[in-house]
């Protein structure tokens, strides 16, 4: 018989370290998690900003575009992100891998131009357990895709785009697109004076 309560439980499906988002959100750390969409990068130096100590961000060498303290700061430390420029689609999930293996970071942030097969996901999680018995703290693992996303194996999905705001507060739609113990929701993320709010928004 299906406990339909644990399906709206907000905690993910192991127990373990979490990290505690905006509106009471919960996710797990030593785990891998994917962000799509266009304002992928704004969560995750949410995500990142709720974290202490270093943050490693995995970035393909070639893109042209690059992180700008002045836009890191409002969401993040920008002293505590170290960015690791890969100059091969290969060495981005390497770098992903030995990152969060060594513990040493307390998020390990990959941009990725296509989708990974199975395999380097579940690599990554074991690698991200390994750094929680290494490291201070459990790193979490973002992989950031375009569009959609659709990573296979990743602990949750979300995705994230701007909207139109009357006011002159930033705001976003969130999506948690995929979890494994929490169905999909919606939420309309603004970023004010007072921090973050999140209200609930339809599904698609």
């Amino acid at each position: 018989m299906v406990n339909h309560a644990n399906l709206l439980d907000r905690r993910p499906h192991r127990d373990g370290p979490e990290l505690t988002l905006a509106g009471g959100l919960k996710v797990a750390r030593a785990r891998v998690h994917e962000i799509c969409g266009h304002s992928r990068r704004v969560l995750a130096l949410d995500w990142a900003g709720r974290m202490d100590g270093p943050v490693i961000w995995v970035r393909p060498k070639w893109l042209r575009d690059t992180l700008y303290p002045a836009g890191i700061l409002p969401w993040c430390d920008p002293s505590r992100i170290i960015t690791v420029q890969a100059p091969h689609a290969r060495d981005i999930l390497w770098a992903t891998e030995e990152s969060l293996r060594s513990g040493a970071a307390a998020a390990v942030v990959a941009e990725l131009t296509d989708l990974p097969e199975i395999t380097p996901v579940r690599r990554l999680h074991l690698a991200a357990e390994r750094g929680a018995e290494r490291g201070k703290e459990a790193p979490i693992g973002i992989l950031l895709t375009p569009e959609r996303g659709g990573v296979p194996a990743v602990e949750t999905r979300w995705h994230i785009a701007p909207i139109p705001t009357k006011g002159r507060d930033p705001a976003w739609r969130l999506e948690r697109v995929r979890a494994r113990m929490a169905p999909p929701a919606a939420w309309t993320m603004v970023r004010g004076a007072d921090g973050i709010t999140l209200t609930s928004a339809p599904t698609r």
